[in-house]
């Protein structure tokens, strides 16, 4: 059994990018093959924002990811791809100045999840954005209970009850649960099945944030 002990969240460093790319395909095996990030995406998120992205590690095995950049998002025109906002993977659109933390990727192994990995990666990414003073954080969260319900309901409906607690998303409930609040649907977000390409703009505020 797992403790609090047994798992490490460390930051990002070189030598596991290798087995990052091993866990994308491990955490998510319905999404397109263009989707993946791969060993030289993480790489180049070691050289530009180290202190913001983060990997759990049970012993020596990682078995858990919390990626992301800075960004000045703009919600007036929120509708995006997530390819492009992470420019394909490689999270160059970071920006050292910016005001909000985009959420790449939370991804937890299979065999770990429901025991608290995702928590502690979730507390990583706030713990960053309190430490400097940054909006808060917004992402793009997959909804891969919906494929069980579009064809009787739309996006917006599933969504709805799952908010209500109607209907219970293994991602979005748990984000919700988390902090988070939904701020509208982003179509044709990502290549996913079992989302059926949708995500919702997720966004979790920053309660201690002061302006400069």
């Amino acid at each position: 059994m797992l403790t609090g002990e047994s798992i490490r969240i460390e930051t990002i460093k070189p030598r596991y990018a290798r087995p990052l790319e091993q866990l994308q395909r491990d955490c998510f095996p319905t999404l397109g093959e263009d989707e993946l990030m791969r060993e030289a995406h993480f790489l180049n998120h070691c050289r530009l924002f180290p202190a913001g992205n983060f990997i759990a590690l049970y012993r020596d095995r990682v078995i858990g990811l919390g990626s992301g950049f800075l960004i000045d998002f703009d919600f007036e025109h929120a509708q995006h791809r997530f390819q492009e906002i992470i420019d394909g993977g490689f999270y160059s659109n970071h920006d050292p100045d910016g005001d909000w933390y985009y959420g790449g990727d939370i991804s937890v192994h299979p065999d770990f999840r429901r025991r608290g990995v995702g928590s502690q990666l979730y507390e990583a990414r706030k713990g960053i954005v309190k430490q400097l003073n940054r909006r808060g954080i917004v992402a793009g969260g997959l909804i891969p209970g919906f494929a069980e319900y579009k064809g009787s309901m739309s996006p917006s409906e599933y969504v709805n009850k799952v908010g209500a607690g109607d209907i219970y998303d293994s991602t979005l409930s748990f984000q919700l649960g988390r902090g988070f609040e939904v701020r509208g649907l982003l179509e044709d977000y990502i290549e996913d099945e079992a989302s059926d390409n949708w995500a919702t703009l997720i966004v979790w505020e920053n309660s201690s944030y002061k302006a400069n």
